[in-house]
């Protein structure tokens, strides 16, 4: 009977939503779907039905900033469910267009939490990616734009865009590890750097004056110490007698992502004693002092021991060493435990936003 009734509510909703209804139907109709996409239950409704995703598909690209910016919204909420984003992707080419509108963007960011799909995503972008970009340059950029550039950053293909040194988009990105104005996209964009870090190809290209990195990735991870002046000497002149009132980062992921990609950019002998010249290891030890979360404090102490460990013989590059295959298995299986624990944390932590539930994949 709940299911009847569930059906028979949802063609009602699908027709409000059709071109045949009147303005006011139309935008009443996504004003609801929008609500019910508030809650899991709801988005679970709506991702059943390709019908009625259908619907709020077209509606999302009409003109009328009411019902179509409500349909987007709608769309970007059922895009967290997994059994959604199958009926979506296919609508890859009607959803471009709307670029670089927030929860386009967003919904984007949802359907390419997997590679296959980012894959997908990144070759519907074709020429779009450009105009992408060039959204960082907004004063205020959307911030659904940052978790999909770093869901897109997830393949090689999304890294190489990234790392086209004709396009500065590293540089571009750079300016937002310190962001205020939205922790969402300054998480994305940390993921994304994260992300490109894992090429180390380009490592002493990221680490040299052309792009200089690593400021960029201390500066959110310092706070206000006051150190010796043979500590402050050592350090790179951005990160040099920072303000009283000067905050580290406040999100612990964050921060741990920020140690992450250091911690790449050490992955070859080069970068290691590159890191280690410009004062990381003063950085990390007030850090280490400070920090409170037990993941980030674990990855501070790796990457402290690696800058103040001898040089493994024979590793110049540790991305390229063979791993015995239980050995790698076992730190899988020890990785997957830690993202358990951290993403059970946040949950407990807050729960998802009715209009902004979306997040960047790990």
């Amino acid at each position: 009977m709940a299911a009847a009734a569930e059906e028979e509510a949802a063609a009602a909703l699908e027709a409000l939503l059709g071109p045949g209804a009147g303005a006011a139907s139309r935008a009443g109709a996504a004003a609801a779907a929008l609500s019910l996409s508030g809650s899991a239950a709801g988005r679970r409704l709506l991702a059943a039905r390709p019908a009625l995703l259908g619907a709020l598909l077209a509606l999302a690209a009409a003109p009328g900033a009411e019902p179509s910016g409500a349909a987007r919204r709608c769309l970007l909420n059922v895009s967290a469910e997994a059994a959604a984003r199958g009926a979506l992707l296919p609508a890859l080419p009607a959803l471009l267009p709307l670029l670089p509108d927030g929860a386009v963007c967003g919904l984007l960011a949802n359907l390419s939490r997997e590679r296959g799909a980012a894959r997908a995503v990144l070759r519907a972008l074709g020429s779009r990616w450009d105009a992408l970009l060039q959204e960082l340059a907004r004063p205020r950029p959307p911030p659904e734009l940052g978790p999909l550039l770093c869901n897109l950053s997830q393949v090689p293909e999304g890294r190489r865009r990234l790392l086209d040194r004709s396009r500065c988009a590293v540089q571009r990105l750079l300016p937002f590890t310190q962001y205020r104005d939205s922790t969402e996209h300054r998480r994305g964009i940390v993921g994304a750097l994260r992300n490109c870090c894992f090429e180390h190809e380009h490592h002493e290209w990221l680490l040299s004056e052309a792009v200089d990195i690593l400021p960029f990735l201390l500066l959110p991870l310092a706070g206000p110490e006051d150190l010796p002046e043979e500590d402050m000497e050592r350090l790179p002149p951005d990160l040099q007698y920072l303000p009283q009132d000067k905050q580290r980062e406040e999100e612990p992921d964050i921060r741990r992502m920020l140690l992450e990609a250091i911690m790449l950019l050490t992955a070859t002998g080069p970068g290691r004693r590159r890191v280690r010249a410009m004062g990381t290891y003063v950085v990390l030890r007030e850090l280490h002092g400070w920090e409170q979360h037990p993941g980030v404090r674990a990855a501070c102490e790796r990457l402290l021991q690696v800058l103040i460990g001898d040089e493994p013989p024979g590793m110049e590059n540790l991305l390229e060493v063979n791993i015995p295959e239980e050995v790698e298995q076992q730190l899988q299986r020890l990785d997957q435990e830690e993202e358990e624990q951290r993403w059970w944390e946040q949950d407990q932590e807050q729960e998802p936003q009715g209009l902004s539930h979306e997040g960047p994949s790990r």
